[in-house]
């Protein structure tokens, strides 16, 4: 399981509802969250439903009939989805009781997502962090206690089994993922833990990010081995160790990026003079007068005091039909002044990305006062970011 925050981890998913292998369809709201599934944790429970239905359960309990496994085995995989629903759920509550926005959670094959906003307590985080684990230690203790009552009780031994079944996996489940590996669990456990101890919130990132591409090789060589030996588990050990270790290369990524932006300015980022127009002109005058001049895909316009009234992005006026440009206002198109980030030049890039629009491209006007100063993009941070690292600076 992995606890992904949109300001710091998940700007690459730009479209909301992106999980790390696509789009996940909105089920509804659990704890009055919104819940995704994605497509992978159907087929996980096809998977073990019918792993359990005709593999272990006939192992464990001979003599039953093949409807009899089946409807266990059903059972059993779906009782584990549920588990992966309520591990997510766990991290989702205590986010929010922390203070913390939660904007959804996605459970897909080898877990869940839950995206949040940045704990500003380490405190927080290791709760955070924790929760999904003890979650799932809690079900599993849960699912084996249930099932030395059925199995010594009653003498059910269907269900009992497979409550013993989906009490271990559950315990499984938790020790994995509190591997002191990001993006697992205990790789975020191992984060908040390093940041409480020395205050020092990036180089705890940094550490848990190396751990993760640590963790992640081996797995992956310890799968390529026991694939080669035969074991078809091998391949499914080295794509979570591939996932492992992408993750935490693009975290180790971003908590350098992040290091390196640290305290800086909108001033020292920002593009000036700024490439504006009045909002009243045609889509074909603004391209043909304005957005030649400009490096960047979005420019901001201006209404008739002079002030700014929106922005604009090139991919939005290619939209507009061409009969239709000469009679089409910018106004038309542009993102109204309510819906673009704004700041003064002495803010910090870090805290106005906080107040972003989760998944929304960087396009930050800066004015002082009323008066547009200048424009921060995606552009103007790569940039200013390349100028760092060729005079010296962290890499």
């Amino acid at each position: 399981m992995t606890d992904r925050t949109d300001r710091d981890r998940g700007r690459e998913q730009q479209a909301r509802g992106q999980g790390p292998f696509g789009s996940a369809p909105p089920l509804g709201t659990i704890f009055g969250i919104p819940l995704r599934l994605h497509w992978s944790a159907p087929l996980l429970a096809l998977l073990l439903g019918l792993s359990l239905g005709a593999g272990t359960l006939p192992h464990w309990v001979p003599g039953r009939s093949q409807a009899t496994y089946t409807l266990a085995g059903t059972i059993g995989a779906l009782l584990l989805v549920a588990s992966l629903v309520l591990h997510e759920g766990a991290h989702a509550v205590v986010t929010r009781r922390a203070g913390v926005k939660v904007e959804d959670m996605t459970v897909w094959a080898l877990g869940g997502v839950t995206r949040m906003d940045r704990a500003d307590r380490p405190r927080a985080a290791l709760a955070i962090a924790a929760a999904g684990p003890l979650t799932s230690l809690l079900l599993g203790g849960i699912g084996l206690g249930a099932a030395f009552w059925l199995l010594h009780g009653p003498h059910w031994t269907v269900a009992g089994d497979v409550l013993l079944w989906y009490g271990w996996a559950n315990l499984l489940l938790a020790a994995f993922n509190l591997i002191p590996a990001a993006p697992l669990d205990g790789g975020r456990v191992l984060q908040a833990a390093l940041w409480w101890r020395t205050g020092d919130r990036a180089r705890a990132e940094q550490a848990s990010g190396r751990s993760g591409q640590v963790f992640g090789a081996l797995m992956i060589g310890f799968g390529a081995l026991v694939l080669l030996r035969g074991g078809a588990g091998g391949l499914w050990l080295m794509l979570i160790g591939f996932f492992v270790l992408t993750t935490a290369q693009a975290e180790a990524r971003q908590s350098a990026t992040q290091a390196m932006l640290h305290g800086v300015r909108l001033a020292q980022l920002m593009s000036a003079p700024v490439a504006t127009a009045p909002d009243w002109l045609t889509v074909e005058r603004f391209v043909e007068e304005v957005a030649g001049a400009s490096r960047h895909t979005h420019l901001p316009v201006l209404d008739l005091q002079g002030r700014p009234s929106g922005i604009v992005s090139l991919r939005r006026l290619g939209q507009v039909p061409p009969a239709s440009r000469a009679l089409t206002r910018i106004s038309e198109v542009a993102l109204p002044i309510g819906q673009v980030p704004l700041a003064a030049p002495d803010d910090e890039l870090t805290e106005v990305m906080e107040r972003m629009t989760p998944g929304a491209p960087l396009r930050v006007l800066v004015l002082e006062g009323q008066e547009l100063v200048g424009i921060v993009t995606a552009h103007d941070v790569s940039r200013f970011l390349q100028q760092r690292l060729a005079l010296g600076g962290p890499r």
